[in-house]
């Protein structure tokens, strides 16, 4: 793990304050990172060590904390988190820092604002690494419902649904804005079609750990999209196949191919 964050710069899109980092080799490709629900720029791309993994491979890191998350504006209004309008963040990102073209990598909710501004936007994308969402980004992930009880519950003590103690631990832990986070898993699941995925033109990389009981398979959806491989992450649940070497290793193979072609 490397616990040292970086500094953070922000600035303002949709009438928020989104707060980012940019870091790594100035001059290196760049590569998006998009974090997922209830994590951080730091949670999820710092301390799992991709900021360094990718640093050290020459290339431009840059993460966002999305809105409702981490040091960026925390809204309590649902209709403010729907996929689209956080890719509108992270392409509001993207042309404050005068970058044209980028690759992008997102991690479960992240995964699904990559793919929405990557089909939005697909000029201004390279390549796609979907990670922590296979399937369900078109079929769903289950009912979410508790997991937003979850976190407006008065405490951990209460809460009984499996999966919503988790994410209401995470929260905990992370210190972060329980009513934001019930706002945004409330709107933050729009599906994309098989017609979406199959307009997808550019090389996508879809990882998902073999013990994800959220994600959904990764060689489903990989099947949609033209140009897409799957990843199993070994051993790994939604939590902890995050930081994985395995995906690592596999993510910084598919850059350096991308970047060849």
């Amino acid at each position: 793990m490397d616990l040292n964050p970086p500094a953070f710069s922000t600035f303002t899109h949709d009438g928020l304050s989104i707060a980012y980092f940019d870091e790594g080799d100035p001059s290196g490709d760049p590569i998006l990172l998009i974090h997922g629900f209830a994590s951080s720029a730091n949670v999820n791309w710092v301390y799992p060590g991709w900021l360094k993994t990718l640093g050290d491979a020459g290339y431009r890191v840059i993460a966002l904390d999305n809105r409702g998350h981490g040091a960026s504006d925390k809204p309590h209004d649902p209709s403010v988190y729907h996929p689209s309008a956080m890719a509108g963040d992270a392409v509001a990102l993207l042309d404050h820092l005068g970058i044209a073209e980028t690759h992008v990598m997102g991690y479960s909710m992240g995964a699904r604002i990559s793919t929405f501004l990557t089909l939005a936007h697909p000029h201004r994308v390279r390549s796609l690494i979907l990670g922590g969402l296979g399937i369900g980004m078109v079929t769903g992930v289950g009912d979410w419902d508790p997991i937003a009880d979850a976190l407006n519950a008065p405490s951990l003590d209460v809460v009984t649904h499996e999966r919503g103690r988790m994410f209401r631990a995470f929260a905990d832990q992370t210190k972060s804005d329980r009513k934001a986070l019930a706002a945004c898993i409330s709107t933050s699941r729009d599906l994309l079609s098989v017609e979406d995925m199959g307009r997808i033109d550019v090389p996508v990389l879809i990882a998902v750990g073999t013990k994800d009981d959220i994600a959904g398979s990764p060689q489903e959806l990989a099947a949609l999209v033209p140009d897409a491989v799957a990843l199993d992450i070994p051993g790994r649940d939604h939590m902890l196949a995050v930081g994985d070497r395995v995906f690592k290793k596999a993510a910084l193979e598919f850059l350096a191919r991308v970047g060849q072609a």
